[in-house]
């Protein structure tokens, strides 16, 4: 659903909104001082960053370390009357602001959270939760907020039962909690989240002891993963008051479990973080959660509603968070290496659970050379020893056909031989030519009848040699194939057991790779490594005459890394084809031309709805990640689909 707001940035209509988190150079007790300095932050992030939401530390008019002196009238009275005067002077600011303040209501001091947008105080929002042990003692100065649900003070909505939530642009609701709100064992924000909350907001003023920050980020990061929600966290600064106590200014924004930034901590300078959090992605996640459709109704909250309004930075911005163009491969390669440790770990062990259950004595693996089958043979020798078997269980089979090529071949061979395999050698030409003769097929014609007619023979062979050795075939075929329906139906399209079916194939290359380095070194390594740079290919189809390579997948469908970029996109952050299309060019422009990149887009979504019925039969396999197609698991889709996909 895009923004309803004539010419919003691509970043909101494509469902998502820039956050920011802002911490000011606070002159304790100055409400004088502390209010310019909050419309300073809210003006730069709005007009320079682009900002919808600002949101301010806890108590930020006045400071949140005032003590006795919240009892002053005077200081109270100061912090109220700025307020108005603050909406007022943001109202030619297209973003809302969170603002803590005292507030005296009917006789009792509250913690409150104002809510400022389109030019006036939408709401105010009380602490729930009041600390006071060991160096809080927050109920000598304020009162709870529950006497204040489902009221209103000076024409005001007051109450933690509050949503704000804007008309102008889709999937934007805040909810609002302070500081311990979120410690506690229920939050206020997850109620706030059941009832519609995609953002969630803590102004805080968090005192710095050694480890707690992490601590505080891991709270962050749970609350924002377990609500599926973003969530802003602004924490007060280092003027606050050094008496018993500092404060550091940490602020944070979390998106669904994903800490995008964080502020630089014990600065006295005003400082403002800001990035683009997900809102199309929250609403898709959770329409498919089930956990958090059936949670129990929590009690109705109010909604107050506006329109963004005044002015935006002029032109387009780049998007302020990691769009990462292989997001199944981590960036860092420490998480890298562990992640390819545990999918090694999820893969064999799966493995050596089936060879266990059906009492297999042998693996039959079709070696090509290839990375499929390359990181099956490693996988499956992993299995071997998990499950007591010898390395004499694996029998590797090369079968040559009339496209494979010498590379190939010569590495499927090598590495059987330095990983000490067993290897047979079965040419397949023959059987193949009779078999389309038999047929009618015309000689010389290479047409996919030629091509599949060498993948079925292939699987034939396997799976007699698994029923004469007392095995099972080893499928070598990946996620990303299984996306696109790149096997062939009877053919490489079958086996026992799909070991790579859950890993896409820019993944399964960096699998490979890993393992020439942690797990066979020497030898075996360098062969694996020439894998990994050779081009992917059936091999099907004939060699030029001068014995180069005429087949290469990625030529034909296009980059691997680009149709799992999409494939990602599509199933796990619920995206269109028009997000799709433009989160394309942010993450491979100008590496690859605007044109080629739709050409691909087109390539994915055809191929992706047609292939189903590949999918709907396809062997059992370990899921190893967010994204899979098992049709007994993850992804159930009508195989005579006519629709559009998205």
């Amino acid at each position: 659903m895009p923004s309803k707001t004539p010419n919003a940035p691509q970043r909101e209509q494509h469902g998502f909104a820039r956050v920011a988190a802002a911490v000011p150079a606070l002159k304790l007790g100055d409400v004088s001082v502390n209010t310019a300095r909050i419309l300073e932050l809210w003006r730069r992030a709005a007009l320079e960053q682009g900002a919808s939401l600002v949101v301010f530390p806890e108590l930020a008019l006045t400071g949140a370390s005032a003590a006795d002196l919240f009892f002053s009238s005077a200081l109270l009275e100061a912090a109220w009357q700025a307020l108005e005067p603050l909406a007022s002077a943001g109202s030619n600011l297209a973003a809302v602001a969170v603002v803590g303040l005292p507030l005296r209501v009917d006789g009792r001091l509250y913690n409150v959270a104002a809510v400022l947008g389109a030019g006036r105080v939408l709401g105010l929002v009380p602490k729930t939760w009041l600390p006071n042990a060991g160096e809080f003692y927050e109920r000598r100065w304020f009162s709870a907020a529950e006497a204040l649900n489902r009221s209103i003070f000076s024409g005001i909505p007051i109450g933690s039962d509050l949503l704000f939530e804007a008309l102008d642009l889709p999937h934007w609701v805040l909810g609002v909690e302070i500081c311990e709100d979120l410690w506690t064992v229920i939050p206020p924000s997850s109620t706030a989240a059941l009832c519609g909350a995609t953002i969630l907001a803590n102004p805080s003023a968090s005192p710095e002891v050694v480890g707690k920050a992490a601590y505080r980020c891991a709270l962050v990061q749970q609350q924002s993963a377990r609500c599926l929600a973003a969530y802003i966290y602004c924490s007060s600064g280092a003027g606050e008051s050094s008496t018993d106590l500092l404060y550091s200014g940490h602020a944070m924004i979390a998106d669904q479990g994903i800490v995008l930034t964080q502020s630089r901590r014990f600065e006295f300078a005003g400082q403002c973080i800001s990035a683009d959090v997900d809102l199309h992605a929250v609403a898709f996640e959770r329409l498919h959660s089930t956990s958090f459709r059936d949670a129990p109704s929590p009690r109705p909250m109010r909604r107050v509603r506006f329109e963004f309004g005044g002015r935006r930075p002029e032109g387009e911005q780049a998007l302020q968070r990691p769009l990462p163009a292989l997001p199944f491969v981590p960036d860092a390669p420490g998480q890298r290496d562990a992640a390819c440790e545990e999918i090694y770990a999820i893969q064999s062990t799966a493995l050596a659970r089936r060879l266990m259950g059906c009492g297999a004595r042998r693996v039959v693996l079709g070696l090509s050379g290839g990375l499929d089958s390359t990181l099956a043979l490693l996988v499956g020798l992993e299995a071997l020893q998990r499950c007591g078997l010898p390395l004499s269980a694996m029998l590797a089979v090369t079968m040559p056909g009339p496209g494979t090529g010498l590379r190939t071949l010569g590495n499927a061979c090598a590495l059987a031989e330095a990983l000490g395999v067993e290897l047979r050698n079965i040419p397949i030409g023959p059987a193949v030519a009779q078999h389309l003769a038999d047929i009618g097929h015309r000689e010389g014609l290479h047409d996919v009848t030629f091509e599949n007619a060498q993948a079925r023979e292939r699987t034939q062979i396997l799976m007699d040699l698994a029923n004469q050795e007392g095995g099972i075939v080893l499928g070598t075929g990946d996620l990303s194939e299984a996306a696109l329906g790149w096997c062939t139906f009877n053919g490489d399209h079958i086996s026992h057991y799909h070991v790579n079916v859950g890993v896409p194939k820019t993944l399964v290359r960096h699998l490979v790779h890993w393992a020439a380095g942690h797990r066979h070194p020497g030898r075996a390594g360098e062969i694996l490594l020439d894998v990994v740079d050779t081009p992917i290919s059936p091999e099907l189809l004939p060699a030029a005459a001068d014995g180069s390579m005429v087949q290469q997948t990625e030529e034909t469908l296009g980059p691997y890394e680009v149709h799992d970029f999409l494939l990602y996109h599509l199933l796990r952050r619920g995206a269109d084809r028009q997000r799709l299309g433009w989160l394309l060019g942010l993450a491979f422009e100008p590496r690859y031309p605007r044109q080629s990149l739709q050409r691909w887009l087109e390539v994915f979504l055809a191929r992706f709805a047609a292939q189903q019925f590949k999918r709907s039969v396809m062997p059992d396999g370990p899921k190893v990640g967010s994204v899979a197609l098992s049709p007994r698991g993850d992804w159930r889709m009508p195989s005579d689909w006519a629709g559009p996909l998205c």
